[in-house]
Parts: structure tokens; C-alpha cells; sequence
């Protein structure tokens, strides 16, 4: 069978590579993304073979239209020449309309119901929609699939994308000697998101009470890291994601994040992790309700919260291993729905 697999995202590349090394030993598979700087180099880290199609479409509505249908005329061609039986994604929009007007089946992942635009223009189209056991199927039944289609995993994606082994060259973390702070800056320009003003004060303040140790901010996009820099300036170390996620995260004492993929990741991993929910979701409370993460958004209140944590990774990794003993790999499943 051929199967085309659409990848717009790092936390869907990294899911997307245990499925393409087992789907592969039977199936044909095309991977194509977009134009996008976190995914292709990432896809460079990890040696991924991937087919870039179209652009990132920023943050305006009118840029995300353009760019989503000059990214349709250009899979067209390319998709139509590979004849494809089968579509997996993650609610990919241009995978859903292309796989419904070509007469494909279309297999999808996704755990953000929350993505209210995307799911409208996805969920109608597809066949079968895989999620996490602990998002009720109503959340995406109410945008248009049948929940009878609707088949849920007992897993979180995290326990997917953390299993990857880690490729890292060189370490953020520069101070020896030092604790390791790991701060992820808000997703800003996605349809789902609005400008957090929770950010800033809460770096402003860990720069305050630590400038001794090693704080690093993950930024996104090229502008929201030079603001940023320009913000602390040589009190934290800025970046974007130019490097493997979970080695940075086996050496951080504790991470603090938007309460979405590194997140899960995160608590996953078993390191001390506090969520300052800039993006509420499903997953996310789950995470804190079983205390695999700690939420907190007021600046005054994190360091405290970091100061009584420094101390836990022990603790947060007993934790971990223990809810992912538990869960099932959803790729066996997606086997079954094939």
C-alpha cells in the first residue's frame, strides 16, 4: 500500500518517525511538510526524510488562507503522481481537503480539540480519528465526525515522542556546576492562540531570583526571539529549537512551559515541570491533576514553586515511569485501523 503522511509540526515529525520505521518494512510512505524552520531542522537532526511543500502561513488570517491554498496547488501534482491508498496526518487541512477531493481514505491523530479551526476544516473530511482515552469523544464529535469513528488510545502523544533516542551535539547549558533552567516560550501564531502577557513577567522574575544558574528560553519564530533578546539580554541565553528537545531535557533541572507538547514531554520524562497554561487543554489538566506537572502563572508565586522543586527529579521520574507503564503504543492501533 502507498501511504502519504502530512508533518507540520515538530511534535508530529517526532510521532511520525517510530510510524514511518514500522509502516515501512510494508507500505510505500510519503512524508511532505511545509516550509517551516523548527520542523526541517529538526528533520536534518534526526535524518528524516521529508518533502517540503509550501510555507508556514504566520499569524495573519489572510497569510494563513494564501499560503494554505498555494500549499494545495503544489501537493496536488506531487500527491496525485504517488497515488496514494491512504492519508494519515494530524489534522493536516490540506491532507483533509486533498484526500477528500481525490477520493483517499484519511486516517488522522490528534489531542487538540481546542484547535477549533483547524478542526473545523479536518474533521468533516477524514474517516477515522485517533485520540488520547482522556479527551471525551463529543469534544471532536461537535465539528463534524461521527463519534462511531472516533477511536481512542490509551496513551498521551508524549509517550510517543519521548521513546526517541536523542541526538545532541552540544549542550545550552553553559555555567558548570550550575542548576539548569529550561523556559519554552508561548506558541504566538497558531489560529488557537492569543498574545500571552503571562511570558515576560514570569522570565523577568526567574531572571531575577537566578541569575546565577543556567536559564534558557526556547523561542519559536525569529521575531519573537530577537524581542526576547533584546528583553534579557545577557541575563538567560535565547534560542530557537535548533536541536533535539529530549537531551536538553534529560540535563534540565527543571523546565517550565506553555502547557503544550514539550510540556507533556517534560513531565513525561520525569523532570520537574511547571505549566503556566498559556494554551488551556485536556492534556495539560490531566498532567496536573496527576501531578506529573504543577500549574502556575503569577510571577511572584513560580519561584516558589521552583525554589520547592529543585529538589524532586527523583521523585517526578518514579512518578512518570509509573503513568507510562500504563499506556498503550497507538501506532499498534492505527495498525488495526489500517
Amino acid at each position: 500500500m502507498k501511504i502519504w503522511i502530512d508533518i507540520l509540526t515538530p511534535k508530529q515529525l517526532l510521532f511520525s518517525e517510530p510510524l514511518v520505521e514500522k509502516l515501512g518494512k510494508k507500505h510505500e510512505i510519503l512524508c511532505t511538510s511545509r516550509t517551516y524552520t523548527e520542523v526541517l531542522k529538526l528533520a536534518k537532526i534526526r535524518n528524516f526524510d521529508l518533502t517540503p511543500v509550501g510555507r508556514h502561513g504566520g499569524s495573519e488570517k489572510s497569510s494563513k488562507l494564501e499560503t494554505s491554498i498555494l500549499r494545495m496547488k503544489k501537493l496536488i501534482p506531487l500527491v496525485t503522481k504517488f497515488s496514494p491508498e491512504l492519508t494519515i496526518s494530524f489534522c493536516s487541512p490540506e491532507a483533509a481537503r486533498i484526500s477528500f477531493g481525490l477520493g483517499i481514505r484519511h486516517v488522522a491523530f490528534c489531542d487538540s480539540p481546542h484547535a477549533s479551526a483547524v478542526m473545523k476544516l479536518t474533521l468533516p473530511f477524514i474517516q477515522k480519528l485517533l485520540i488520547p482515552w482522556i479527551i471525551p469523544k463529543k469534544e471532536f464529535a461537535k465539528y463534524g465526525i461521527d463519534e462511531k469513528d472516533i477511536i481512542q488510545y490509551k496513551a498521551i502523544d508524549a509517550y510517543v515522542t519521548i521513546k526517541r533516542k536523542g541526538i545532541q551535539k552540544s549542550s545550552p547549558f553553559k555555567k558548570l556546576g550550575k542548576k539548569n533552567i529550561l523556559i519554552r516560550a508561548a506558541e504566538e501564531e497558531a489560529a488557537y492562540t492569543s498574545k500571552s502577557n503571562k511570558f515576560i513577567p514570569i522570565v523577568s522574575e526567574i531572571i531575577k531570583k537566578y541569575s546565577d544558574e543556567n536559564i534558557v528560553i526556547l523561542g519559536r519564530y525569529e521575531e519573537q526571539v530577537k524581542n526576547l533578546q533584546k528583553i534579557v539580554g545577557k541575563n538567560a541565553l535565547v534560542l530557537k529549537m535548533s536541536f533535539d528537545g529530549k537531551t536538553v531535557l534529560d540535563n534540565t533541572d527543571i523546565f517550565i512551559g506553555s502547557g503544550g507538547t514539550m510540556t507533556a514531554e517534560s513531565a513525561l520524562l520525569g523532570v520537574p515541570t511547571i505549566s503556566y497554561n498559556a494554551v488551556p487543554n485536556i492534556i495539560e489538566k490531566y498532567l496536573v491533576k496527576n501531578n506529573l506537572a504543577k500549574r502556575e502563572a503569577d510571577p511572584k508565586k513560580i519561584v516558589k514553586v521552583i525554589d520547592a522543586y529543585f529538589n524532586s527529579k527523583k521523585e517526578c521520574k518514579t512518578r512518570a515511569s509509573k503513568f507510562l507503564h500504563s499506556m498503550e503504543d497507538p501506532i499498534a492501533r492505527l495498525n488495526q485501523v489500517i
